[in-house]
């Protein structure tokens, strides 16, 4: 715990300076010092009541883009593990969904379902996609060659091969999978936002605005606060993960 606190301190020490000593009054806005950050953005009655208003949407964005790329990710891995035709189709078009900008795809989203939540939840779908594929399917692939020999000695079908022997096995790399993808799942609801302003603002369009009203404090404020939900959510996953497969897996640490 100590380290990190020194780390902490040395952040905090080098954006005072940074913004105290290399920023002119004129500049500041770009990197206000943290006690504005603190008083302006959270202890203000009114701007903290609607940081946890776009606080809220942006966090159900997340939840739902990322348990509809958890049942997606893990339904397209589980297929591709069971022939070898349906990875080499699928797998090359997940690569290619996760490389796309997603600026590229904003007018069809747009023009099929409108600028809304939909279009957020899924961007944040679509850029927390492919770790969990990826992961799933190479957890998957990885049950031990001696196992599979042991099932087919027994004549075990296939259902029953990947729901004790396969699935068991990728535990801990899906769930590698899921704490990646929590992170991003915040950047995609955050870029969602950024681009699908309609209706209740969410964290992304927040820093939007602030950003073209160059309200510092408040743009710093969202952005701390966009960083603690990824971290929070990474961290459920995290303890989710040791809850889970803690008790039977255990990585070597040598």
């Amino acid at each position: 715990m100590g380290l990190p606190l020194v780390v902490f301190g040395l952040i905090i020490g080098a954006w005072y300076a940074v913004s105290e000593l290399v920023l002119n009054q004129q500049q500041r806005f770009m990197l206000p010092p943290p006690n504005r950050v603190l008083t302006v953005g959270f202890l203000d009655g009114q701007n903290f009541t609607s940081m946890m208003s776009a606080l809220r949407l942006t966090a159900e964005v997340t939840f739902t883009g990322l348990a509809v790329s958890m049942v997606l990710g893990v339904g397209a891995a589980v297929a591709m593990s069971q022939a070898r035709w349906i990875e080499s189709s699928l797998y090359p078009w997940a690569v290619v969904l996760q490389t796309m900008p997603i600026l590229a795809l904003t007018p069809m989203l747009s023009f099929f379902f409108g600028f809304s939540l939909t279009s957020r939840i899924i961007v944040a779908v679509i850029i927390a996609f492919f770790p969990i594929v990826s992961n799933t399917l190479f957890g998957l692939q990885s049950a031990e060659r001696g196992m599979h020999d042991l099932f087919t000695l027994h004549r075990a079908g296939r259902w029953t091969r990947l729901w004790k022997l396969q699935l068991p096995a990728a535990l801990p790399a899906m769930f590698a999978g899921f704490r990646i993808s929590a992170g991003l799942a915040v950047i995609g609801a955050i870029v969602g936002e950024f681009f699908f302003k309609q209706g209740q603002p969410g964290l992304g369009t927040n820093m939007s605005v602030f950003t073209s009203l160059l309200e510092g404090e408040r743009l710093w404020a969202t952005v701390l606060t966009a960083s603690l939900l990824g971290i929070a959510v990474f961290v459920f996953f995290g303890w989710l993960s040791r809850l889970v497969v803690g008790r039977w897996y255990q990585p070597d640490h040598r």
